[in-house]
């Protein structure tokens, strides 16, 4: 058995990609428009796995991908809060989390450890952000910034 994707719901693919895409930074890598049962899919694959992604089509079906599902005809999801969260590692938390602010993103849960912070998608899911390697020192804005929302 070999981890292949995680699917997710969007309710507005253009936002979806936006925030995956522009300012999470995933790469679509493959996408399926379904016209008879009415539904578009796209696979997007985080920087850097690329020779990852390759190598796990030698075994079979693509893997290491997010899949966002979006179905033509609306429907509510609620705040699909079930599904837990998506985590990804980064090289510098305090960088990505400050780029993420900048470009209208709300920090959930602010990195004051250096360690972890938490976004939510368009779509409310959850996306922990991890820092690679060691923690980073405490420092502002991030040590007393408080916890917005849900993560």
């Amino acid at each position: 058995m070999r981890y292949l994707h995680t699917m997710l719901r969007v309710r507005n693919l253009d936002a979806a990609l936006d925030f995956y895409c522009n300012k999470l930074g995933l790469k679509e890598s493959r996408r399926r428009v379904d016209e008879k049962n009415r539904y578009t899919l796209v696979f997007l694959i985080a920087p850097g796995d690329e020779a990852l992604v390759e190598t796990s089509k030698k075994s079979g079906r693509p893997g290491l991908e997010v899949e966002l599902t979006y179905n033509w005809d609306s429907e509510d999801y609620g705040e699909a809060r079930y599904f837990g969260h998506l985590a990804y590692e980064v090289d510098d938390i305090y960088a990505t989390c400050e780029r993420l602010m900048q470009a209208g993103v709300t920090i959930n849960r602010p990195p004051r450890d250096g360690v972890m912070a938490f976004v939510r998608s368009p779509d409310k899911h959850s996306i922990e952000l991890l820092q690679k390697g060691g923690a980073l020192p405490p420092q502002e804005p991030w040590t007393s910034m408080p916890n917005t929302g849900k993560w």
